[in-house]
């Protein structure tokens, strides 16, 4: 886990079109990405709990390489992002969250076959635990992962805006089953 070192973290709230969410990130990379029509106290909460004692300075010029390659992605022209990330969590949460990078843009997995890719094919629970906790939404792609008949399953973001950048991937068509908490 983290260091307890106090440090800044630049913050800018993004909005684009219909999408407004607020993105951080440390000196070392982006490091949080917030959900949809959320307010900065999401922000604020998460910042408290895992970077204790740090400052938050807003800063959209610090945060402009980061807005830059997600509005891409917004617009469909960025299909993976080659920014630098600042998120630690424990090694599993890890295996999870580079599982997530490996799903292709528009395509889904389900919980268990992330748990059968990571090879902890008895962890589905885990998995979902882990993937809740994906600091950088959007740019790990967390939203690709639903339930094994199809349904759209729980989301940091609301699902709402899972159920959006599946659209947006093309990948809504096929993932528009019952919309349900997992």
């Amino acid at each position: 886990m983290r260091t307890n070192k106090k440090q800044t973290i630049y913050w800018t709230k993004l909005v684009y079109g219909e999408w407004s969410l607020y993105l951080a990130a440390t000196e070392k990379g982006l490091c949080y990405v917030g959900s949809l029509h959320k307010p900065f106290e999401e922000l604020d909460q998460w910042s408290s709990k895992h970077f204790p004692g740090s400052t938050l300075v807003e800063d959209a010029a610090a945060l402009k390489p980061y807005t830059a390659e997600i509005i891409e992605y917004m617009q469909a022209k960025r299909q993976q992002f080659t920014i630098p990330f600042d998120y630690q969590g424990t090694s599993f949460q890890l295996a999870v969250w580079d599982a997530l990078c490996q799903i292709p843009y528009g395509e889904t997995k389900s919980y268990s076959e992330i748990a059968h890719q990571i090879q902890k094919p008895a962890a589905v629970r885990a998995v979902g635990t882990a993937i809740g906790a994906n600091p950088v939404l959007i740019t790990v792609p967390c939203h690709r992962v639903i339930g094994k008949n199809g349904a759209l399953t729980g989301y940091r973001g609301g699902l709402e805006m899972k159920s959006r950048l599946l659209e947006l991937e093309g990948a809504g068509k096929q993932s528009r089953g019952s919309m349900q908490h997992a």
